[in-house]
């Protein structure tokens, strides 16, 4: 059957062609984002442990993580936890350096966990006043060094020193004096965070469990939530439900496209090969296994379809990324779940769109089709 079904597939190239070119289309968009979903996954639970934290503490009932807005007085307060090793304040400006709107410029306290465990690679660990780190993969990317002056939200700064962390959100950003970047914060009218900071980084101690600690945490302080896994950040931010809610209208959008695409080509296929359809039930074919060569049909263009909107996808997420400008801090990242819905849509879609087809190849008489009584 498969070389039948090849052979009918040969004979209808182009609208074959051009069925599965419109669902590659349709999936190519579906891989696209949930490849930069991924990816915007995985910064989070960067953004969650910065510093190699155990834990972040946010504001609860915001949007994203980055509106958080905590007060420095928190942070006395959580140190003396009986649970807690260290915490230490940060604050997230976000877009601030013009030539790498992705990056993120996070203020910082010098004496902090975070700002210790900064691998110098060149310079100085020295960002008071009006000089500021910068992460190695920025440094590479804006050709800077020590010396060099960079400007955030219109302020020039001078690089003391090139740091590494292995974090790919941290080394595309910078490292400023907190006092600094709150100041920064409240020229730009945001007055809330000029005595504040976005998230409080928390180390437990070695003898507490995660778990335990945020129970004591959460009880402490009320009005705060606490994040410390990858899965997490979904919990606060509406990003990642952004771009699930956006590949959900996609994927269903594709499969009703799609099916009705794949419904036309079919159908068509069987009104000009009615006789032939019934010369296979004439030596012998059952009904079944003549809807089943339909519906085999209508499912080989999807999947090839989905094939090619598979490539179409991984090419395309970088573009998205650009596009939304976000690649210097989001990577899209291709699983084999993506692979697996990228093909199960495409099956999806080919049984959709065959049904009818399928029906209407065992409902003609063969009789009548062949010239008999």
């Amino acid at each position: 059957m498969l070389g039948l079904i090849a052979s009918n597939l040969g004979r209808r190239k182009a609208r074959a062609g051009a069925t599965a070119l419109g669902i590659a289309l349709g999936v190519g968009v579906i891989v696209a984002l949930l490849s930069v979903g991924s990816g915007l996954k995985r910064t989070a639970a960067q953004l969650v442990h910065l510093g190699q934290a155990d834990m972040g503490v946010f504001q609860s009932g915001v949007a994203d993580p980055t509106a958080s807005v905590l007060p420095l007085s928190m942070v006395g307060r959580l140190d003396r936890q009986p649970d807690v090793k260290a915490a230490t304040p940060l604050l997230l400006i976000i877009s601030g350096i013009r030539e790498s709107p992705g990056a993120v410029t996070f203020g910082a306290q010098p004496q902090g966990f975070f700002a210790k465990r900064l691998v110098m690679t060149a310079g100085q660990r020295k960002f008071g006043g009006d000089s500021i780190l910068v992460g190695d993969a920025m440094a590479r990317s804006l050709d800077l060094r020590p010396g060099s002056a960079v400007t955030v939200k219109r302020h020039r700064f001078r690089v003391a020193g090139v740091y590494h962390t292995g974090i790919l959100f941290e080394d595309t950003g910078a490292v400023l004096d907190l006092p600094v970047a709150q100041r920064l914060q409240a020229r730009r009218g945001e007055a809330a965070i000029s005595a504040g900071a976005t998230t409080i980084a928390v180390e437990v101690n070695n003898n507490v469990t995660q778990s335990v600690a945020e129970s004591q945490i959460r009880h402490a302080f009320p009005g705060i939530t606490i994040i410390g896994s990858g899965d997490d950040p979904s919990r606060i931010g509406a990003n990642g439900e952004l771009v699930h809610n956006a590949v959900t209208i996609v994927a269903a959008l594709a499969l009703i496209v799609g099916g009705l695409a794949v419904a036309n080509t079919m159908a068509m296929a069987v009104l000009e090969r009615e006789r032939e359809l019934a010369l296979l039930a004439a030596v012998g074919w059952r009904r079944e296994r003549i809807a089943a060569l339909v519906l085999a049909e209508g499912i080989a263009t999807s999947v090839v379809g989905a094939g090619v909107g598979l490539l179409l996808g991984i090419v395309g997420a970088g573009a998205l990324n650009r596009a939304l400008g976000v690649s210097a801090v989001v990577s899209p990242h291709v699983t084999l779940w993506t692979i697996g819905q990228a093909l199960l849509i495409g099956v999806a879609v080919g049984v959709l769109g065959g049904l009818y087809p399928a029906w209407r190849a065992t409902s003609v008489s063969p009789t009548q089709l062949l010239g008999g009584a």
